[in-house]
């Protein structure tokens, strides 16, 4: 294997730092997009981790030279440098299940837990109803369906549509594909 480049150094050091406590983690955001195959620049490590570890996680965080830019129970932003990341905090069960059946995955930057392609368009779907100003999400929910569509389970996509109201916006995105 290639040597790791900066950011998969970054981010074997903060996966071997959740190793070291236990905590569970999937990366999620922008470079799990990549395992389920859609490319796109990013430079932040997203990552779900166990709700219930966050303060462990945080102390690991700042032992490694991060500082906290926030916390609240749901998430967690850390930044050392021009490296950052972002946490999501499993607490609800959906988002449980999705940590729990994350797979590890051979990467570019290393063995990896990655989120389901479902999960992913789930929580890019989240981002995108929190925030419709984050228009790149509903790109990557594009194209993670037109990469993936035949592989995906369908119905756990549609029951992540319906959780926010959206069902119209997963068939305009089907047909858009089809």
């Amino acid at each position: 294997m290639p040597p790791l480049s900066r950011l998969g150094k970054q981010i074997a050091e903060v996966t071997a730092a959740l190793q070291r406590i236990g905590a569970r983690y999937a990366l999620i955001g922008g470079l799990a997009l990549a395992s389920h195959r859609v490319i796109r620049a990013t430079q932040d490590v997203d990552l779900l981790t166990d709700g219930e570890n966050a303060d462990s996680i945080e102390a690991e965080l700042l032992r490694l030279g991060y500082q906290r830019l926030h916390r609240s129970a749901d998430a967690g932003n850390y930044s050392r440098g021009d490296e950052r990341v972002d946490l999501l905090y499993a607490h609800r069960p959906i988002a449980r299940r999705l940590l729990a059946g994350a797979n590890e995955l051979k990467t570019s930057l290393g063995d990896l837990r990655v989120i389901s392609t479902e999960g992913l368009i789930g929580f890019k779907l989240q981002g995108l109803v929190n925030d419709p100003r984050r228009t790149q999400d509903l790109e990557d929910i594009r194209a993670l369906l037109k990469a993936n569509r035949n592989g995906l389970d369908l119905m756990e996509v549609r029951e992540y549509f319906q959780l926010f109201n959206r069902d119209s916006l997963l068939d305009e995105l089907l047909k858009e594909i089809s």
